[in-house]
């Protein structure tokens, strides 16, 4: 089947701009829940990794399955229906999650939930791209990058509210003081009146097929895999690993999460005013080398101080990364939109995504160190592809 791309048409209200992008804040909010749930229920004792796999593949599941739908939604029902139907999914989610709490039933609705949580971050993704297609179309990588800020900051939150809360409430408080985010976002997207939604183009799913013959479509697409596998890696089992490793309690575990993300944040946002003034190459470069580096501090410590150098190097520079992966791809495949599947960079974007049910299925099996060795060796995979990158670019001028 044919995929589909919003032509260029219009331009964007700057005050709904605002207000759409806030849904980035919502699916970094939803996320990011599961790493930061691990510990309060429980997983940093019952060392079920396969369990906890299958949590993520369930988030995952929900994020696929809704941005296949939301293709077919958005045109006939617009930006505002859709937010307003993510934010609703993931209230009934979080409260789904708050009242089945109970040892008997977590297993089985802890999934469902997630499933929930995933369709809602899903639907939300989506949507907010679409809302913010010209500002993408101008500047693809300023454009992610603010929107990596947005996100961000929601996925700090919630390890900051479940930090905070951790030894104060139980489990169901917290989901339902998590909750109250996307009651609120529903009543401001329900007021908000979107433009329509752009008039979609139809690109032939031969001329989408070429990218599998393509070299570069390839290394670009593994780049992506990697990164995202990389990114998501850390995010979702970095508590685990730190309570595991170096004996701490769940709480300061949960602030290093919160610090990571905060890292996160600080990169994207210097990152935001450097873009345009720097060598994007040598950025690029250089953000992989020092987060190979940032693993290794966090591979090889056994203290809280080292941990806290090693998380700040791999959240500061993880942070410009896909950025500037998306610029050179928008100008090389002109057809890339990162809300839409498209092609072969639909396989790795949902390959990374798969990155923390993958490393529970091998901390199953191997010790907990493998939760950094894994991000370690995609560091040193994106170095590889880069290099490879360039080389593929000379050829392809010269040819």
């Amino acid at each position: 089947m044919p995929y589909l791309l919003p032509e260029h048409t219009g331009s964007l209200d700057a005050g709904t701009a605002r207000r759409a992008l806030t849904g980035f804040f919502l699916t970094g909010l939803l996320v990011s829940l599961p790493g930061a749930l691990l510990p309060a229920w429980g997983h940093h004792i019952e060392t079920n990794f396969m369990l906890v796999a299958a949590y993520f593949f369930c988030l995952n599941l929900g994020i696929l399955v809704a941005m296949r739908i939301s293709q077919a939604v958005l045109p006939k029902k617009g930006i505002g229906f859709v937010l307003q139907l993510a934010t609703a999914i993931a209230l009934v989610a979080l409260l789904l999650l708050g009242f089945t709490s109970t040892p008997l039933l977590a297993k089985e609705w802890r999934a469902l939930g997630l499933f929930g949580i995933g369709l809602a971050a899903g639907f939300s993704n989506t949507a907010v791209f679409q809302a913010i297609g010209s500002i993408y179309r101008h500047d693809a990588a300023s454009t992610v990058n603010l929107s990596g800020i947005v996100f961000t900051f929601g996925s700090m939150v919630t390890a900051l509210l479940v930090a905070g809360t951790f030894f104060a409430y139980n489990v169901p408080s917290i989901l339902f003081f998590i909750a109250v985010f996307p009651a609120l976002l529903w009543g401001m997207f329900w007021q908000t009146k979107f433009a329509p939604v752009e008039p979609m183009q139809h690109v032939p799913l031969r001329e989408v097929l070429k990218d599998f013959r393509s070299p570069g479509a390839i290394l670009f697409a593994l780049l992506l895999f990697f990164q995202f596998g990389n990114e998501w890696a850390i995010a979702g089992w970095l508590p685990i690993f730190l309570i595991q490793r170096l004996g701490i309690d769940p709480q300061t575990a949960l602030q290093m999460l919160a610090f990571y993300w905060f890292a996160l944040l600080v990169g994207r946002t210097a990152a935001q005013a450097i873009l345009p003034r720097v060598n994007h190459a040598h950025l690029l470069l250089g953000s992989v080398l020092a987060s190979m580096l940032g693993c290794l501090i966090l591979w090889a410590t056994n203290n809280l101080q080292g941990a806290f150098v090693g998380i700040l190097l791999i959240g500061a520079s993880f942070a410009p990364i896909y950025p500037i992966v998306v610029a050179k791809l928008g100008s090389r495949f002109p057809y890339y939109h990162p809300a839409f599947f498209n092609g072969i960079f639909s396989v790795a974007l949902t390959g990374g995504l798969m990155a923390p049910a993958m490393l529970g299925l091998m901390a199953q099996y191997f010790a907990v160190r493998v939760m950094i060795l894994i991000p370690l060796f995609g560091s040193i995979m994106v170095f590889l592809l880069i290099g490879l990158i360039w080389l593929e670019a000379k050829l392809h001028r010269l040819g």
